[in-house]
């Protein structure tokens, strides 16, 4: 099937966004046995193989009544890009329309939406004097002065990469210094590659924050319980990973890793990982706000999933 020029006759394709530990995936698979829906994962944690617990990645019961594209797709020493992901899932939207399904994206990683829905514009090749001196003042000064620095130049930005993420912060700033642009600005114009489909978005938008955040150190304890620990104990002994690769840098995964390193003992470990966790959701939420024409749901409210079914019935989806 070729989809059509974007617009009302256009094929439709569903984006369910929302914060980690929102729901997204439950919301998901019950939307697949009451519509028939093929899922496509809009996660930039849940493409490593071998994170599983800490990326919350479906189990096999699971998988096996909804089954989920896209994940599963990289090793942890490999990197994957927004331009890949765009690529990934133009191609699996399509194999769900072949089966005759309605393409569900389900995640919570805003620059893959953003990307597939706008497009990408080309973004300048590294310059390896630029970076070596961002590398230089980041070791002098902090990343999260350098983080600052990107605030006051890139706001959507900002807000979406953590303050200690040394390898986004250099990005960002590098592409601001080389373009003279905001490289949020640059990743939402690319004329021409606007996504051929009708999209309907639906957000999960928690009311009640506190509930998210007991939400999310609950999840995260039942990580730990179910085997975190020795999940990363197990790709730190491969000898080939690093902290600073992106699927290491990835919540949970560094707090633990710094953990088994002897940087911190226990407690204080899932005190970092749960407040990480809570930053990602925030950035998330902040991430939200500017998506437009979106039904929003407060997935904790009595009564939500069937406000999403009522709202995909009247777009024509039922």
């Amino acid at each position: 099937m070729t989809p059509g020029p974007p617009g009302a006759a256009a094929p439709p394709v569903v984006f369910l966004m929302g914060p980690t530990g929102a729901g997204k995936t439950d919301l998901a698979v019950h939307l697949v046995e009451r519509l028939g829906c093929g899922i496509v994962s809009v996660d930039s944690a849940l493409v490593y193989r071998g994170m599983d617990i800490g990326t919350a990645k479906p189990g096999p019961e699971v998988l096996a009544r909804a089954p989920h594209r896209l994940i599963d797709l990289r090793d942890p020493r490999e990197s994957y890009s927004a331009a890949e992901f765009r690529r990934d899932a133009l191609d699996a939207i399509l194999a769900v329309r072949r089966e005759g399904r309605l393409p569900l994206l389900v995640g919570g990683t805003g620059l893959y939406f953003r990307a597939l829905e706008r497009g990408l514009s080309a973004l300048p090749p590294a310059d390896p004097e630029v970076r070596r001196r961002l590398a230089e003042e980041g070791r002098a000064h902090g990343w999260p002065a350098l983080h600052a620095r990107l605030a006051a130049l890139d706001p959507p930005a900002a807000a979406r990469i953590h303050a200690n993420d040394p390898q986004r912060i250099q990005r960002a700033l590098e592409v601001r210094e080389l373009t003279g642009r905001p490289m949020s600005e640059l990743l939402t114009q690319s004329p021409g590659s606007v996504l051929p489909y009708r999209v309907v978005k639906v957000v999960l938008e928690p009311v009640d924050r506190a509930a998210l955040h007991a939400r999310i150190e609950a999840r995260f304890r039942a990580m730990l319980e179910a085997g975190l620990v020795a999940e990363v104990e197990r790709l730190r002994s491969r000898g080939d990973l690093s902290p600073d690769l992106p699927s290491m840098r990835a919540v949970g995964y560094r707090q633990v890793w710094a953990f088994l390193a002897g940087e911190t003992d226990r407690e204080t470990m899932i005190a970092r990982a749960v407040a990480a966790t809570r930053g990602l959701a925030k950035r998330q939420l902040t991430w939200l706000r500017g998506e437009t024409g979106a039904l929003r749901v407060d997935p904790f409210a009595p009564g939500a999933w069937d406000l999403v079914l009522g709202f995909l019935a009247r777009q024509g989806l039922s």
